[in-house]
């Protein structure tokens, strides 16, 4: 039977604010040199540099409605002041700026909050990343 010290040696806390920075950065939340990303979104099976396995990640929607969420929490009140800062602006106007606005905000969050996520999971030791 395993001793207490042999079972905090082998589970030592992990930081989560550093994974989550790594990850934000799109890095291995165990190495932080590393790309965690060999796609747009997709995530590699392991770290080149250190080997961290990083396969066991469960994302799967959750970076997708965080980053909905934020980008609507950023727009609503940016268009709220176009309609009161501006005398009856162009309808199509904004809503071609605002669509440019809204589509580059999402393609630059998306990939760095999924590394957050997954650097958090890291981290919490949370699916497969508790045996490694």
């Amino acid at each position: 039977m395993p001793t207490d010290t042999s079972l905090n040696a082998a589970y030592t806390e992990r930081s989560a604010r550093p994974a989550m920075l790594r990850g934000w950065r799109r890095r291995c939340p165990n190495c932080g040199n590393g790309s965690m990303f060999k796609g747009f979104l997709k995530v590699r099976d392991d770290c080149a540099v250190c080997g961290q396995e990083l396969h066991h990640h469960r994302a799967d929607d959750g970076p997708a409605y965080i980053t909905i969420l934020v980008v609507g929490h950023l727009m609503a009140p940016l268009l709220h002041m176009t309609f009161t800062h501006f005398d009856e602006p162009d309808p199509l106007i904004v809503a071609s700026v605002f669509s440019v606005l809204c589509v580059a905000s999402c393609l630059y969050l998306l990939p760095r909050i999924k590394g957050g996520l997954v650097g958090l999971q890291w981290a919490k030791r949370m699916h497969g990343f508790k045996d490694h």
